[in-house]
């Protein structure tokens, strides 16, 4: 239930942020609007205000604005407030403010989230040095060193640790080069990430680790930790000669040995030393008795600040979401990565179990997503209809109704393409419906 209903209110956000602004811009230019609706048909409750119908759908996956004169099908009265009685600069008002919207309430919502102060791996705006390089993976059968500094991926230059790692996530399955600078010389190598575990949405890794380490943070009293000599700030290094970057490797680590001992390497007070521990059993897992955390790094910007992340981060995750579609076309994207309703509720419930944190971060990422997505110049998105707008004036006359409307049925079908694509994905990230498709 905490799934439905986070789905529905992140979603309905942002229908009625991108409804809100056709609203608006109409009305600005004075359009006559038939009716303003959230979620689509059959209408559960209406209302009606002056010339408008306002009202909420029983399918929760849109929503619309209906305008008087809105298409040349419908017959036109001529009338002055009718959709297609207005110039082409108003109704590309129109037509771009419900995108402009999102992309509004992107920056507002991941100011106000960052205001609030912002945790991130230490590591993460550090550049890409290779600390680790995990045995037999893509990147030590490359000939991938420690030390080695990733100048850049697949073409695109990195010079932190969150843009490598994406830069690679981004292209599971799919060769890519690396250029590496390595004792002040550039070399380049080429290297396939495999995709992340059991990642329900297709992430690659060519496993290569900052080099980093997770510390004890607490020790429970008369736990194995105490007996073993542990100290809270001691700093893991490895478990068993096997080195440990992050805390969940950790944690993993420890619950293999149920009552078994096992040799921990750890840095204290800048030393390192050895210690031997028997985790106790706690079920079928081993407990050391240790809180456990990762280095991080806290910030809490100012509002002025805040506004200036808000952009900046904005600005990249845009660029990720437009190279991420070129990947499509160029197929260094897999499609499996793209989501449908499904997999957004997933995430939306997940953000749910979190904190409102969670909740309106996800909502900033759909948010850019949506204003984006509906700006690309195809037939039935806003971007379409600007677009053939723009073909029109520069023909320096209006196409005829049925140049638009082979037009929009070709935009159609690669929405529709696009729409099996996604929702195939979703039923693949469920897994009994997955056991029923014996080809995976």
């Amino acid at each position: 239930m905490r799934t439905i209903l986070s789905f529905i209110f992140e979603l309905g956000v942002l229908v009625f942020v991108h409804e809100l602004g056709h609203f608006l811009a109409a009305k600005r230019v004075g359009i006559r609007v038939l009716k303003f609706q959230l979620g689509f048909n059959p209408t559960i409750v209406s209302f009606r205000r002056g010339d408008t119908e306002y009202g909420i759908g029983a399918l929760p996956l849109g929503g619309y604005v209906k305008m008087a004169g809105e298409s040349p099908e419908e017959g036109s009265t001529g009338r002055s407030d009718e959709f297609l009685s207005k110039t082409k600069w108003e109704r590309f008002q129109v037509l771009i403010m419900g995108p402009v919207m999102n992309i509004l309430l992107a920056l507002v919502v991941t100011a106000v989230v960052l205001y609030q102060g912002v945790e991130k791996g230490a590591y993460e705006d550090q550049p890409p040095v290779v600390g680790r390089v995990a045995a037999g993976s893509p990147a030590a059968k490359a000939d991938i060193r420690e030390g080695d500094r990733i100048v850049s991926v697949a073409g695109h230059g990195v010079d932190t640790w969150e843009q490598a790692l994406l830069a690679v996530g981004q292209r599971p399955n799919r060769e890519i080069e690396i250029k590496l600078l390595r004792g002040g010389m550039e070399t380049t190598r080429r290297v396939t990430p495999t995709v992340i575990g059991q990642s329900r949405f297709e992430f690659g890794e060519i496993g290569v680790l900052p080099n980093v380490h997770p510390h004890v943070r607490t020790v429970q009293p008369g736990g194995a930790a105490e007996k073993a000599g542990l100290l809270p700030n001691d700093t893991v290094l490895a478990v068993d000669a096997e080195p440990i970057t992050f805390s969940y490797q950790l944690k993993e680590a420890i619950a293999k040995h149920p009552e078994e001992p096992i040799t921990l390497e750890l840095l204290r007070n800048g030393e390192r030393i050895s210690m031997h521990a028997t985790p106790a059993r706690n079920g079928k897992e081993g407990l050391l008795g240790i809180g456990i955390g990762d280095e991080t790094v806290k910030t809490k910007p100012g509002v002025g600040r805040a506004i200036q992340l808000s952009v900046q981060r904005n600005i990249e995750y845009g660029r990720l979401i437009f190279e991420t579609l070129g990947g499509l076309v160029t197929r260094e994207t897999s499609p499996k990565q793209l989501m449908g309703p499904v997999a957004i509720a997933q995430l939306a419930g997940e953000a749910a179990s979190i904190d409102w944190i969670a909740v309106f971060s996800l909502m900033a990422s759909l948010s850019l997503n949506l204003g984006l997505l509906n700006l690309l110049p195809i037939p039935v998105l806003d971007g379409g209809h600007i677009f053939i707008m723009a073909l029109e004036g520069i023909a320096r006359r209006d196409f005829s109704v049925r140049v638009k409307e082979k037009m929009l049925l070709a935009g159609f079908v690669l929405i529709l393409m696009l729409m099996v694509t996604v929702i195939y994905n979703d039923l693949t990230r469920i897994a009994w419906i997955e056991r029923l498709m014996p080809w995976r």
